[in-house]
């Protein structure tokens, strides 16, 4: 099972952390962890690329362990109103698409939420 732990700040969304593996299929096979990787790196891409934000993220190819944070999702870090809602709306929205998948995956994916200070 893959679990995905969201991290928020004061309600807004600024990372999360994903462990394991989802186990739907043999591992270089598994469409769960296919798609967890392509939203993650989905999101990692956009952040950087068409918003400018810094990311910091760590990729564990041993243990399929992944952590991504971006500080200008919390107010007090953002340089404006606008990155700042387009960050954490997108991790927000990562959340989510995840509990959906949960109705039909749910024995591969768990998510949790956690209030944790940046």
């Amino acid at each position: 099972m893959t679990k995905v732990v969201f991290y928020k700040h004061k309600g807004n969304f600024y990372g999360f952390h994903e462990i394991g593996h989802a186990g739907y299929g043999e591992f270089g096979t598994d469409i769960i962890c296919s798609a967890l990787s392509a939203m993650t790196m989905l999101i990692i891409n956009t952040i950087e690329t068409v918003w400018g934000v810094d990311v910091k993220y760590e990729i564990d190819d041993e243990t399929t362990d992944i952590t991504v944070t971006v500080k200008e999702a919390v107010p007090k870090y953002a340089s404006s109103d606008e990155k700042q809602f387009a960050v954490s709306g997108l991790i927000q929205g990562y959340f989510y698409q995840l509990m959906d998948m949960i109705e039909d995956y749910g024995d591969y994916i768990d998510v949790e939420e956690v209030e944790k200070p940046i």
